[in-house]
């Protein structure tokens, strides 16, 4: 047929196809050479609002900032405030940091423009003093903001704490004051004081939630009390074993008071034999768990081996344990006699006996352990098949190190491997390096 014998001419334009349509292809996908014509090219700033904005929301900061000046419309999306909800300030000082810092220009570009849109903030701050004094002037300038969670971070050394404690103070103030919503506050090792936490319980008694305040030298037992007397939906608190009381928890196991689900204690010494710690009673660890039955408390040791004569003489409802120097034979006896609650147990360093016993008791009677972790300690194979065989598959998290192991005449190494897999119920090995 006469149709069939037509031939039809690369690119030629089959019958109707208008210049329209021509234009209209290649400003969707350019030539076939990846030119363009810049009269056809596709109109960026057309793009439907939300699209722009999700797109942001995708962006670091700086691709951002280059995005925004892209065309008007996209500058509009820059600063469309669900873009500013959650800001992190990087301060540095480049001689001596290898951060990146946020560009001045940007941070009063913030304060002028975005101040009242801030809710989830941080500042993040090298080892410099003069990094920490330009995080609070700029909380200093904060005058309009609704802040709900605030961060400070020290990447190195704690740098806020060579902040004058007045000018820390009154930045601080700035924002307890014009938020009026805090949820959240992080600020170990800074300056802050009892009259910070006034000012703080005074503005959000009834919306503060988590109060991280460990390594503040300046907030004393009456300090910090007076959060625990007022704000009674707190749930969270981290502090320092030189400011925990009778009285605190106390105030925390009071019917006002939500169920506390956190509880971090640091014990920390620095100067050998020269601290004398207080004893917590245990009427009132067990007010504590009464009033909260799942309460987590969380315990840091760092002392010396002569300074935990205050601790776990008698029932402790402790359920994680963090011992970052050496702990005594003695002291974990203790451990295994008067922590039925305990859950979590990390050892970094003991002496050179081995912790059979210890660890046997600690399985026999701390029936919710889950997690254990052994550093520069010693634990004879069979001892420490005992354990295993007595904890079972409650075990979730095992971390021992080689070394640790002491091969005996009823297992080798390689046997202790399938022994404690068999009562694990997964294969396990030890570990070159510690993983906790």
């Amino acid at each position: 047929m006469k149709r069939a014998g037509q031939k039809v001419v690369a690119g030629t334009e089959a019958p109707g196809t208008s210049q329209t349509s021509k234009k209209q292809k290649t400003s969707l996908y350019g030539s076939g050479f990846g030119e363009s014509d810049p009269c056809t090219s596709m109109d960026w700033g057309s793009l439907p609002h939300h699209v722009i904005l999700r797109v942001f929301q995708f962006l670091t900061l700086v691709d951002r900032a280059r995005a925004s000046s892209v065309c008007r419309r996209w500058n509009e999306v820059f600063h469309i405030p669900d873009l500013w909800r959650r800001f992190e300030f990087e301060l540095s000082q480049p001689a001596t940091s290898y951060l990146k810092s946020t560009h001045p220009d940007l941070i009063q570009q913030i304060i002028k423009r975005h101040a009242d849109h801030l809710q989830y903030v941080s500042f993040k701050v090298d080892s410099s003093t003069e990094s920490a004094e330009a995080a609070c002037d700029i909380l200093s300038q904060l005058v309009n903001c609704s802040i709900k969670t605030l961060g400070l971070i020290s990447t190195a050394k704690p740098s806020f704490m060579n902040v004058s404690k007045a000018h820390f103070a009154s930045a601080l103030t700035v924002v307890f004051v014009n938020s009026k919503s805090l949820s959240s506050i992080k600020i170990d090792d800074t300056p802050l004081d009892d009259p910070s936490l006034k000012v703080l319980v005074a503005n959000n008694s009834d919306t503060l939630k988590l109060l991280k305040m460990s390594s503040c030298p300046h907030v004393s037992p009456a300090g910090i009390l007076c959060v625990a007397d007022q704000c009674h939906g707190l749930k969270e608190l981290a502090l320092n074993y030189y400011i925990l009381s009778d009285e605190l928890l106390l105030a925390l196991s009071s019917e006002k008071h939500v169920d506390l689900e956190h509880l971090r204690i640091d014990v920390v010494s620095e100067n050998p034999g020269q601290v004398q710690f207080h004893t917590i009673k245990k009427q009132s660890w067990d007010a504590l768990i009464k009033h909260s039955p799942k309460v987590n408390i969380v315990m840091y040791f760092f002392l010396y081996e002569d300074e935990f004569d205050a601790f776990f003489r008698e029932e402790t409802p402790v359920t994680h344990l963090y011992f970052g120097r050496a702990v005594s034979k003695a002291m974990l006896g203790r451990i295994g006699m008067n922590c039925p609650r305990l859950i979590e147990l990390v050892v970094c360093a003991n002496g050179l006996q081995p912790l059979d016993d210890e660890l046997i008791q600690i399985a026999e009677r701390c029936k919710n352990l889950t997690a254990m972790g052994l550093g520069e300690c010693e634990v004879t194979c069979r001892g420490f098949i005992e354990f295993v065989k007595m904890c079972g598959g409650r075990l979730t998290q095992l971390s021992i190190m080689e070394e640790v192991l002491i091969p005996d005449s009823d297992y080798s190494l390689d046997r202790l491997h399938l022994e404690v897999s068999k009562h694990l119920g997964r294969m396990w090995f030890p570990d070159m390096m510690p993983t906790w």
